[in-house]
């Protein structure tokens, strides 16, 4: 077949070879393939569009690059703010963390209050506001002219961001004020603890500062019993009728009673301080609680006066005959004596070493163990404590909790004051009430475990029920010997120094106490003396025990110049019982209720009972 024959189809088409593109096999110096002029040159690609996303993802970044600066700012802004002081900012929390805190109601043991808070306002300016100085110290101190007008110029030119002015204004003051129009003066109402009645309860409540915290008394257990201290430093305690009320055991009727015979005793019988308590033995609840010269708990200043001390708690004395009950209670506890032991009073005096003790009311015969309390007889106390010896002695005295610090609810208390070196003639001296000092409220509880079967209860200014006290208490004496202490203390009502206190009906036991002051170390004679007298009642099935003491009562021609204690405590404490009788429930019985001798011995089933105490060495 012939090439030159040969068509070439659109099919077979041979591909276009570019000559410049292709070596030439055999060398030669042109190409020998002619390129046709028909054949076009290729087409370049077209264009690819971009799609919305690959559009929008520049402004995306751009978005996320301005929020980030955004926040970079506001860190920023916000670490410029805590490490550079506010000053409005500043002066506000001051006046936040200076407010006073509240606290809780106050209320006797009928629900009656004690002590409360209301809100009063209070002055404050912000001197970096004042505009003229001078202006405003003129103006404040025009309507309060106790302000001082030169520390009040300097307060307001201090350029601080809060000060207070004055604390506590009344409603007349801040109404004045606020209608001078000052700029950068301003009130806060905070609270202000208030007492409505006055010093009656003084003592036991105790006081609080301006910043609403407590000072002394109940207000100052209440910050630590439930540490409202710091509660009130966290800003949880803004609001007392959040706060759960206080009820303490006061009767707030028997203790107007207690007061006002206090105040007009004290006064007839020209004496340099007194003192009462109402103690209820079933549970050990104070009653009752007053010390005179007391002070006004709305102005707790006059609390600072030494004068004004609680002598029930904080003073310590020789409790003088009152004492002699607790010797009795260890004698008869021992079971070496009995309510028939004679003991021997013939002398009228006893000496011990080169010391002669004598009685006060001397009979000169054998006693028997009731008229050695009746007739209030040292040498026979004495013996009683003899016939046991010096460590007997002093281990019951710590069994019934005299010779270690009373601590109660109160802040204030007092460690009793006993001889360093311990001898016989220490415990001779101590048998009947003198040469040991104890709190009044020490003596009165150890007498209150005589009374209530022989259970030791800590004496409480909290309301609580019998049961809770019996569960706290401590078992000291035996019942047999609360009874016999019992039929003693209505003996000496009836027949003995105690008559002047047996109200009719409500069938009282008593017990006079007198001791001599230490004047420079010797005891004087005549003239200053510390009385008490404990009166319980009634004395068959015993609720409260009433105490009253005087110090340094002077002798009238009515008591015939005596100041010892049943002229003057004896009568106080008589008027007492027949006024707080009826007010605390006791229904008075008309009917004699006979006063029968106990046993000579405990039965059997109390034998058991812990005499650890007797074999002390």
């Amino acid at each position: 077949m012939s090439t030159d024959s040969m068509s070439i189809g659109p099919t077979s088409v041979d591909p276009v070879i570019d000559a410049t593109s292709m070596d030439n096999p055999v060398g030669a110096s042109s190409p020998d393939v002619a390129v046709s002029s028909n054949v076009a040159s290729p087409a370049k690609a077209p264009r690819r569009r971009m799609t919305k996303l690959e559009k929008s993802a520049g402004r995306i970044v751009l978005i996320v690059v301005g929020f980030v600066c955004i926040y970079v700012a506001i860190m920023a802004r916000l670490a410029q703010f805590g490490t550079t002081p506010d000053e409005q900012y500043d002066a506000r929390r001051s006046a936040a963390d200076q407010l006073a805190a509240a606290r809780p109601d106050i209320l006797d043991r009928n629900g009656r209050i004690l002590a409360t808070d209301v809100q009063v306002p209070s002055l404050y300016a912000e001197p970096k506001k004042i505009i003229d100085v001078d202006e405003a110290t003129e103006l404040l101190s025009a309507q309060m002219p106790d302000l001082d007008a030169r520390e009040l110029r300097t307060k307001l030119s201090s350029g601080k961001g809060f000060i207070w002015l004055k604390r506590e204004i009344t409603p007349e003051q801040r109404d004045r004020i606020y209608a001078l129009g000052l700029p950068g003066v301003g009130f806060i109402n905070e609270n202000k603890r208030i007492y409505p009645n006055g010093p009656t309860v003084s003592h036991v409540l105790g006081a609080v500062n301006i910043d609403n915290q407590g000072i002394a008394g109940l207000e100052k257990y209440i910050d630590k019993k439930r540490s409202l201290s710091e509660l009130q430093a966290l800003g949880y305690a803004s609001n007392s009728d959040s706060m759960k009320p206080v009820q303490t055991s006061i009767d707030l009727r028997a203790q107007a009673v207690m007061r006002d015979e206090l105040v007009a005793g004290m006064e007839h019988f020209k004496a340099k301080a007194a003192g009462g308590v109402i103690l209820d033995v079933t549970t050990g609840e104070v009653v009752s609680l007053v010390s005179l010269p007391d002070f006004n708990p709305n102005n707790p200043a006059d609390a600072l006066d030494p004068n004004r001390i609680d002598r029930i708690t904080v003073g310590t004395y020789e409790m003088g005959s009152t004492f002699k009950a607790l010797t009795l209670a260890m004698a008869i506890e021992s079971g070496k004596f009995t309510t028939n032991s004679m003991l021997d009073a013939r002398a009228g005096a006893i000496t011990i070493g080169r010391w002669t003790i004598h009685d006060y009311h001397a009979q000169h015969r054998m006693l028997s163990l009731p008229e050695v309390f009746t007739y209030s007889s040292n040498i026979g106390v004495i013996r009683m404590m003899l016939g046991l010896g010096v460590p007997a002695h002093q281990a019951f005295l710590r069994q019934m909790g005299q010779l270690d610090r009373l601590v109660t609810e109160l802040p204030e208390n007092a460690a009793p004051i006993v001889p360093r070196r311990w001898g016989v003639l220490n415990s001779a001296t101590i048998a009947f009430g003198q040469g040991i000092n104890v709190a009044p409220l020490q003596a009165i509880m150890a007498v209150g475990a005589m009374m209530n079967g022989g259970h030791l209860m800590t004496p409480t200014f909290i309301k609580r029920t019998q049961e809770e006290a019996l569960a706290l208490s401590k078992p000291v004496l035996k019942q047999h010997t609360s009874d016999v202490m019992r039929y003693v203390m209505r003996l000496n009502a009836t027949n003995g120094s105690a008559k002047k206190v047996d109200v009719f009906g409500y069938q009282v036991g008593g017990k006079t106490g007198t001791a001599d002051k230490l004047v420079n170390g010797h005891y004087v004679k005549k003239g200053l003396n510390f009385t008490t007298f404990m009166a319980v009642f009634p004395f068959d099935k015993p609720r409260y025990l009433v105490t009253v003491l005087y110090d340094e009562p002077k002798g009238l021609p009515e008591t015939y110049g005596y100041s010892t204690a049943a002229w003057n405590a004896g009568v106080t404490c008589g008027k007492l019982v027949e006024r707080i009788g009826p007010l605390l429930g006791v229904k008075p019985r008309f009917m004699e209720v006979p006063n029968t001798v106990p046993p000579l011995n405990a039965p059997k089933d109390q034998l058991n009972q812990s005499m650890a105490w007797l074999t002390a060495r």
